[in-house]
């Protein structure tokens, strides 16, 4: 097959820093081309994943409108030089605009909410030549209520880059790896903590102005320091893993319909388990005492890392490898691919899709 790959403008693929989603693209080049198939790829300017062949956007900002247009006429030629035979986006829809009358097999994915009224107008203009993919299955219960064929498939990480720890020390930490705002619940961590008497580890970026700058100036630097609470910064993937490696678990009580978060998936890759909240796609990456608890409150949080040596850590390691791994993911999109494309279809021009045969 020859399939083309579209990413957000905004950062590289794969990113030199953060950027799931970029990682996730790039991971699909690789995997679908060890399998023999020629992938293109439409990205930010500065990326290097090793597709065969590369087209740089245009327009820099997803939110700009005259960006918007630039790169719906970049996704436009890429399509013409390149002659795919399925186009997948994970950008914008509205890139897909000039494609979406046309039988070319596309597929959409959302890592986010999607918004009703433009999948409503692209599933009516599209029709059976458009499916839509979310992250989890709570965001394609979202979609699915505004109309298109929906098919969920998760998110994965790079089994490779995280060791497995099959034990940790008595006096282990607890770690918060997250963005340090209100909906991840970093608050309810450092209340947590401090109640069951374990050390906090806080890893992420933070706002510094507005109400995340209040809200981290407020409610966590005063934390700092005392209680066994520590803030070590922004972390790198090597970071991570041996920040996750050595934690009793990762406790991220988010207050927010999280449409998946792959950093679940990658503490799980290290055998640490997850405590959360049963919001958004948690119920679909956590299993109850087996790879971690989701809690409602504070109190249940604390008996949640009370309860922490009651989970084997070797279950969360296979929950990873049979869920989210990056084995598991390119297969389920190579499946759907191989579902969309009719046999008369492969090969043929794009002009020659664009006439009604």
């Amino acid at each position: 097959m020859r399939i083309l790959l579209t990413a957000d403008p905004e950062l590289p693929v794969p990113p030199k820093l953060y950027g799931g989603i970029e990682r996730i693209v790039n991971l699909l080049v690789t995997g679908l081309q060890s399998r023999g198939h020629t992938v293109a790829l439409v990205a930010h300017s500065d990326s290097t994943s090793p597709a065969n062949q590369r087209f740089p956007w245009t327009g820099k900002q997803s939110q700009n409108q005259l960006d918007a247009l630039r790169n719906t006429a970049a996704l436009w030629a890429a399509v013409q030089q390149f002659q795919p035979d399925i186009v997948h986006s994970f950008s914008r829809i509205l890139y897909l605009l000039p494609l979406l009358t046309s039988p070319i097999p596309k597929v959409m994915s959302y890592q986010r909410q999607p918004s009703s009224r433009t999948v409503s107008w692209a599933a009516k203009l599209a029709g059976s030549s458009l499916t839509f993919t979310g992250c989890s299955d709570h965001i394609c219960r979202q979609g699915r209520a505004s109309g298109g064929i929906w098919q969920p498939i998760h998110n994965c990480v790079e089994l490779e880059k995280y060791t497995f720890q099959p034990t940790v020390a008595s006096d282990a930490p607890l770690v918060f790896l997250s963005r340090v705002e209100r909906i991840k619940g970093a608050h309810t961590a450092i209340a947590a903590a401090i109640q069951t008497g374990r050390r906090l580890l806080i890893a992420g970026n933070y706002g510094t102005t507005g109400e995340e700058g209040r809200y981290w100036q407020e409610e966590i630097v005063p934390h700092l320091g005392r209680d066994g609470i520590e803030y070590v910064g922004t972390v790198n993937d090597s970071q991570k893993n041996a920040l996750l490696g050595k934690a009793a678990a990762m406790i991220v009580p988010i207050e927010w319909e999280e449409p998946f978060g792959i950093v679940f998936a990658e503490a799980l890759a290290c055998g640490t388990p997850v405590i959360s909240c049963p919001l958004g796609a948690l119920p679909e990456i956590v299993r109850l005492g087996i790879d971690g608890y989701l809690v409602n409150n504070l109190e249940e949080a604390c008996t949640a890392i009370q309860n922490l040596p009651q989970i084997d850590r070797q279950n969360c390691r296979q929950r990873a490898e049979q869920c989210f791994s990056a084995l598991v993911i390119v297969d389920k999109y190579e499946q759907l691919y191989h579902s969309l494309i009719p046999r008369n279809f492969r090969h043929r021009s794009v002009g020659q899709l664009m006439t009604k045969p």
